[in-house]
């Protein structure tokens, strides 16, 4: 009788830390979860074949008041906010560059558009995208065919 209820609390227990690594630490449905979830089962049933069913019953309920209290536990304790990401970014990129540039302009392409690459037009490397979704090699010219917020619509330059 002792050695199952030992068995009981060592699976339930297990169960719990495993589910509540799942929920804290480690993101989507992975090991940690389904294992715990495993567990929590596999003691709750365990307790209804071996210790009868007012044990499993006490079992089932003793478990998820201790998940419910540990969870609550957790989220209040100060323990996650040691892992937890606080830093602010404020920084934005520097698109200065960008206002210097007009539809029409040429340029030549630096890398392969593929189709995001780099540019340099008027003598400023910018990333530029293809306008149509066609693969522009590097050392082909090119032509601005619209500025956006973070970069340039490019075709390739037709040649007459």
């Amino acid at each position: 009788m002792t050695f199952n209820l030992i068995i009981v609390a060592a699976l339930v227990v297990l169960g719990i830390i495993l589910l509540l690594i799942e929920f804290f630490l480690l993101p989507g449905i992975s090991i940690a979860g389904v294992g715990g979830a495993i567990f929590m089962v596999g003691g709750v049933i365990y307790s209804y074949i071996y210790l009868g069913t007012t044990a499993g019953n006490i079992t089932l309920a003793l478990s998820l008041i201790l998940l419910a209290l540990s969870f609550v536990w957790l989220l209040k304790s100060k323990s996650l906010r040691k892992i937890a990401l606080t830093a602010d970014i404020n920084e934005t990129v520097d698109n200065s560059e960008l206002t210097s540039l007009q539809p029409g302009d040429t340029g030549i392409a630096i890398s392969r558009l593929n189709p995001i690459g780099k540019v340099m037009i008027n003598d400023v490397t910018v990333e530029g995208k293809s306008f149509d979704g066609e693969f522009i090699d590097e050392d082909v010219e090119i032509e601005v065919v619209k500025v956006e917020t973070y970069n340039v619509l490019v075709k390739k330059k037709i040649t007459n």
